[in-house]
């Protein structure tokens, strides 16, 4: 069965919302819009639902940074407000929206785009959940030349499955290295490959690393 989640700060209307819903996909909901960003990267929804005026973070924002992160790029977002919803439409479409719906919701309406939408075949959403955060890092490993090299660096791009990272020395593809996380006392993480590189005319490229195996103490859990 598919997921939809639901955001809504009225328990009312997400009431309203499982009942008319729940015949066809499985429901997630929360009234606070802070933690729909944790909800859609924990439960990986087919599409999402969410009023446009909410306390503390407003649907024109979460609508934007869940349009923005690269894992939940491609989810279909569908706006829901009380408000007058031609008088939105177009500033939700710039956001990454790909409906607005008036309230009261023309539940029939609903379900068909909700159907057509979710029929589509979508692209491939990454395995990983990709996240904007700074780690220090050791890298071992042997470069492009044969040499044994070193070398500390710092990913702020991570994922539980690899990070991107800028090395000084030249690796070839594949190239596996010895990851240490850095904070005071250097912990051994696992081993990565450097399944590619980007920035091919920079002196220092940043490469994409793998881990070859599931790895240990890592920042984030697959």
């Amino acid at each position: 069965m598919q997921r939809i989640l639901i955001v809504d700060d009225d328990k009312a209307m997400r009431g309203l919302l499982r009942l008319r819903l729940s015949d066809t996909y499985e429901i997630i909901e929360t009234g606070d819009p802070e933690e729909a960003l944790g909800l859609s990267l924990e439960h990986k929804p087919d599409a999402i639902l969410l009023d446009l005026m909410m306390p503390k973070f407003t649907g024109f924002e979460l609508v934007q940074s869940l349009h923005n992160l690269s894992y939940t790029a491609q989810i279909p977002l569908f706006v829901i407000t009380g408000e007058s919803a031609e008088a939105y439409n177009e500033h939700c479409a710039n956001l990454g929206a790909r409906c607005v719906f008036q309230k009261p919701i023309d539940f029939k309406n609903l379900k068909t785009r909700l159907a057509s939408e979710l029929e589509t075949k979508r692209p491939e959403r990454r395995a990983h959940v990709r996240v904007q955060m700074k780690v220090p890092l050791k890298l071992r490993g042997v470069d492009a030349g044969g040499a044994p090299f070193e070398e500390s660096t710092v990913t702020e791009n991570v994922s539980a499955g690899g990070f991107l990272a800028t090395a000084t020395k030249q690796l070839i593809k594949d190239a596996l290295v010895e990851v240490f996380l850095v904070s005071g006392s250097e912990t051994f993480v696992g081993r990565a490959k450097a399944v590619r590189r980007e920035g091919q005319a920079a002196p220092w490229p940043r490469y994409g690393f793998q881990f070859v195996d599931k790895p240990d103490n890592w920042v984030l859990r697959g």
